[in-house]
């Protein structure tokens, strides 16, 4: 069986090219933006940024399953003046350009890697989000996500091609990048935090385990066109997020018991709503489903994916 895997240099679309390579005998192709160095066996074709206007015939030609990670991703402070126009530029049109000529080829399957902000940004404790709540998307990445899956939806009701959606929660793992690799410094540098009394729940997903289970979704027949939630399968407060993962860099942590309803109120002063709900308001997800439809387990526990996550950090860290 051969697999396209585009985004195939970043976070998610590296790490599973990487897992495929160690622990399946498939045919592998890469569609990427630039020259780079893949691993030896690796097919690579050339496509250029993900858009609209992206010829994928050459890409899509004798492959089985399609595995779309790449996308424009959520940005903090975007300053384009309409940022919503962009993502649909890029996750709607050019998403949907290579489904068409996907289906056109007749490609069987289509993993495409979509966001938990397709539900929504924040649920009450002990009320998590499931695959069948309606969509409430509220910022321009999720909006842009939600449209993407109602297109190929769509797409599968109009052709033969099957589809599969995965919506993670924060993805973390060996070279994470944005507000989890902000935390792991400030962390690492012994910096005192207001974050000792956080009650919040919040759903995260090793790497590891998101890559485990886009692998049992190239052939598992129940995951045709259905949608999935992953996580950890253990939801942590921002406060244990920090303690287990000062412990696994080896650090004491500081955690100052500012409560909660005063650092809310100071961060949204400041104009940092946002941050203030990433900080401390909850976002759960219940995987029941996914774990039932696919027979699936998380393979790795929060403290071992935050072990790596640590070591990989100190490494780079320590050159």
């Amino acid at each position: 069986m051969r697999v396209l895997i585009t985004g195939a240099t970043g976070f998610v679309g590296g790490a599973l090219l990487d897992h495929l390579i160690l622990n399946s005998s498939l045919a592998l192709r890469a569609a990427v933006r630039g020259r780079v160095m893949l691993p030896v066996g690796v097919e690579t074709v050339l496509v250029g940024d993900l858009s609209p206007e992206v010829e994928w015939k050459e890409a899509v030609s004798g492959v089985e399953v399609v595995i779309h990670t790449a996308a424009r991703v959520h940005v903090m402070n975007d300053s384009l003046v309409d940022p919503l126009t962009e993502f649909r530029r890029v996750n709607v049109e050019g998403t949907l350009r290579l489904a068409r000529q996907a289906a056109d080829a007749g490609v069987r399957r289509f993993i495409f890697i979509s966001s938990i902000k397709v539900n929504g940004e924040e649920t009450n404790i002990g009320k998590p989000y499931t695959s069948d709540d309606i969509p409430m998307p509220i910022d321009p990445y999720g909006i842009s996500k939600h449209e993407a899956e109602l297109g190929l939806m769509q797409l599968a009701d109009e052709t033969n091609l099957e589809v599969v959606i995965v919506r993670p929660v924060l993805v973390y793992g060996p070279d994470v990048k944005a507000n989890f690799l902000s935390m792991m410094r400030w962390l690492y540098k012994g910096i005192p935090l207001p974050l000792g009394a956080i009650y919040n729940q919040r759903s995260l997903v090793a790497l590891d385990n998101l890559v485990d289970l886009i692998m049992a979704c190239i052939d598992h027949s129940a995951a045709a066109n259905k949608v999935f939630l992953v996580s950890d399968d253990e939801d942590l407060s921002t406060t244990e997020l920090l303690q287990r993962t000062g412990y696994a860099l080896g650090k004491s942590v500081l955690l100052l018991p500012v409560p909660h309803w005063l650092l809310t109120g100071s961060l949204k002063i400041l104009g940092k709503a946002d941050l203030a709900q990433r900080l401390c308001g909850s976002l759960q997800v219940d995987i029941s489903n996914t774990k039932e439809l696919l027979g699936w387990i998380p393979p790795i526990s929060v403290d071992e994916g935050l072990r790596k996550t640590a070591e990989f950090f100190l490494c780079k860290s320590l050159r």
